[in-house]
């Protein structure tokens, strides 16, 4: 096997522990669903256009409303009364909430504060987390602040996304003085293993979130190979970190489901 730099030297393939079971196919955690009372993002992402776009540009013309088909910052104030049921909560998933208003998350994060919901678990994520830093007086602790970090490269990354360098986000998310947090490596880019390593450690999140580009058939970005992923995997589960896996592409070393966080 050929030898890679960016592999730590006391990681090697045999330290991957190894198991047979695939992973629950799925998107979500279970009893998980999915509140936009905001929809929309403006960071361009070209790994979103292929399936999340689509699947807005779907879902708004059922609802006929054309704001959600472009993937336009908009708000849907009459969904603000209509939270679901299920046990956790994804907010504003359908969307990046750095392109809300201040007040208008306002009235979302207070109608999520509601002391009938306190047995509930929310997700509130953003490529751009130093945005949150504005809401922490307003955010239930029964909250995970999540961010992405696809990879710890900032170049070339303005031809992926306009949201913050990797760097950046690192940085502001580190910052956020919040117990609860998950990152996401998820599309996940070629990184160096040491670096992109040490800043989720330094971050001490709850969990982390990996896998692959799912449409790689429409979109190409730098990617690491399986060995590589597979070593950042068990060099965070090491240290103490939670990982758990979403798409793998019939990796026979994955070990947990995505969605098993709120079991």
């Amino acid at each position: 096997m050929k030898s890679d730099p960016n592999l730590s030297p006391t990681t090697t393939p045999y330290n991957i522990r190894l198991n047979n079971e695939q992973p629950k196919p799925t998107t979500k955690y279970k009893t998980t669903k999915s509140w936009n009372p905001f929809v929309g993002c403006g960071f361009d992402c070209t790994y979103c256009k292929p399936s999340f776009g689509a699947l807005l540009k779907w879902v708004g013309g059922m609802q006929h409303c054309p704001r959600c088909q472009q993937y336009l910052p908009h708000e849907h104030p009459e969904r603000l009364s209509r939270i679901p049921s299920d046990k956790a909560i994804f907010v504003c998933e359908d969307g990046d909430i750095s392109f809300a208003k201040l007040d208008y998350m306002a009235k979302v994060f207070q109608a999520i504060s509601d002391p009938k919901f306190a047995g509930r678990t929310w997700f509130v994520q953003s490529k751009n987390p130093k945005c949150l830093e504005q809401y922490l007086g307003l955010i239930p602790r029964n909250t995970y602040l999540v961010t992405t970090l696809e990879t710890n490269r900032d170049q070339g990354y303005g031809e992926i996304s306009k949201a913050p360098l990797p760097s950046a986000r690192f940085k502001d998310f580190s910052h956020l003085d919040w117990k609860k947090k998950i990152v996401t490596v998820e599309p996940v880019m070629d990184f160096d293993l040491e670096v992109l390593r040490d800043w989720i450690v330094s971050i001490s999140p709850a969990a982390v979130f990996i896998g692959y580009n799912s449409k790689p058939d429409k979109v190409s970005i730098p990617e690491p190979d399986k060995m590589k992923l597979l070593c950042l995997i068990d060099e965070l589960e090491k240290r103490g970190i939670r990982v758990l896996t979403k798409e793998m592409r019939d990796c026979k070393f994955v070990k947990k489901a995505y969605r098993d966080f709120i079991e």
